[in-house]
């Protein structure tokens, strides 16, 4: 059974210059071990949750807890809260501070207590986890979108959180780097690192996440499992967020075809739940039809 792992009660955060609240009134947890996505349209609160649980915004109302314990906004115990949290922004511009990729993922750690040793061991590991050996002496403005991304994450995860948060992770990136990117997150999640991801891409959400969280207004509207979240079709559509495309295709097929089984979560299974619906509807049609594996001329 998950623990939780940060727990909002009843905190809001208004702008300065702002009328409305960007995070009204919030109760939200999240437990331990899970990949959690924050959905909703720009201007939702999702970036400004994601500060508010670094610490970078202090709460207008309301208190944030880590594992039970209060965050304190006093300089050593925000460093100690940003140990354990990890914050990858929208724009890895506004991360890297360095000239080069290694001295870039060493800047955090040099802020440690961490031996010399331990620091040069850390920053080959980290390379290492992250394929960037042989980027290591290059200039950052000498990378691309996708590999500066990647040195903004590997300069996070150095630092070894407990949770990890990403605001648009995949925003300006191309489709393989969205693959490369979304591997790297699986690596990083099997290695027990809680993951939580603000977008507004549904795809992504609904073939990643395995616990959706949805925001409207700065409430929080809906937290559950990825799949009972994506069941209430009707709520979606009335918050005008929409299907995921893989769920929209699935719910478009004959009734018949579909009742027996669960959505698809990738393209693969879709294709296979389609195939065995035809399978089954010429079965029960004609008995003595048996499925036949199809082959195929080189």
């Amino acid at each position: 059974m998950s623990s939780p792992l940060l727990q909002f009660q009843a905190v809001s955060y208004t702008y300065p210059t702002a009328i409305q609240p960007a995070i009204d009134h919030l109760d939200l947890t999240l437990d331990a071990g899970a990949k959690t996505v924050i959905l909703g349209h720009n201007g939702c609160g999702k970036s400004t949750l994601l500060l508010l649980a670094d610490g970078l915004y202090r709460c207008s109302a309301g208190q944030i807890y880590w594992k039970g314990e209060p965050l304190q906004y006093h300089a050593q115990a925000l460093n100690q809260w940003r140990q354990r949290i990890g914050l990858g922004f929208q724009d890895p511009e506004q991360q890297l501070v360095a000239a080069t990729v290694s001295e870039d993922i060493s800047y955090g750690l040099c802020n440690l207590p961490l031996s010399s040793s331990e620091i040069a061991c850390r920053l080959q590991q980290t390379l290492n986890d992250f394929s960037l050996q042989d980027l290591a002496d290059r200039p950052l403005h000498h990378l691309s979108l996708g590999q500066k991304r990647r040195v903004a994450l590997a300069g996070v995860m150095a630092l070894q959180p407990e949770l990890l948060l990403l605001d648009e992770p995949t925003a300006y990136l191309d489709r393989p780097q969205t693959v490369h990117l979304l591997q790297e997150l699986d690596r990083i999640h099997a290695n027990g690192t809680t993951i939580v991801m603000a977008t507004h891409d549904l795809d992504l959400a609904y073939a990643w996440a395995d616990w959706v969280v949805v925001l409207q207004a700065g409430r929080l509207v809906l937290a559950d499992r990825a799949e009972l979240v994506f069941r209430q079709v009707d709520l979606l559509k009335q918050l005008q967020l929409g299907l995921p495309t893989l769920l929209e295709c699935w719910y478009a097929l004959p009734t018949r075809w579909r009742d027996r089984q669960s959505p698809p979560k990738t393209i693969d299974q879709f294709r296979s739940k389609w195939q065995n619906s035809h399978i089954d509807e010429a079965m029960s049609q004609n008995p003595v039809i048996k499925p036949v594996k199809p082959k195929y001329r080189d």
